[in-house]
């Protein structure tokens, strides 16, 4: 199964690492390159110290990266034809889908008040308070 990295309306990251968790199947995460080899899948994916490749069974869950894919654009010709295409709409209950938000607030809280900060107007002055006022050096 291939997902992309993250959705837009929260910015999880979590749905692929959700669905691995619900059906037992491995993961590979990011994937900048996949191979497929018969019941297996090789997946790259860029770390800060260069790249990671992960080898994992099939069925597997992998979530894709920026890099995986060079999209490709449409030529006016296509858009063109495209347009005189019949589009087809389907409303959630024809798909037999509920659209009512499985998200419940449990509770909303004002933050804790504080004390409003202080403004210093040299590094001299914020040593001198960060040593004397508030004793961390």
């Amino acid at each position: 199964v291939i997902l992309g990295k993250q959705a837009i309306d929260s910015d999880n990251n979590q749905t692929g690492q959700m669905l691995a968790a619900l059906t037992g199947y491995g993961q590979g995460t990011f994937a900048s390159k996949v191979e497929v080899s018969g019941d297996s899948v090789a997946v790259t994916r860029e770390i800060d110290g260069g790249a990671q490749t992960v080898s994992l069974k099939l069925p597997a869950i992998v979530t894709t990266d920026l890099r995986l894919n060079e999209p490709r654009y449409a030529s006016l010709p296509n858009i063109m034809k495209a347009k005189k295409k019949p589009l087809e709409s389907l409303t959630p209950d024809a798909l037999g889908v509920s659209t009512a938000s499985t998200n419940k607030t449990v509770k909303v809280e004002a933050p804790a008040a504080r004390s409003a900060g202080i403004k210093v107007k040299s590094v001299a002055e914020l040593v001198e308070k960060l040593k004397n006022e508030a004793k961390v050096i």
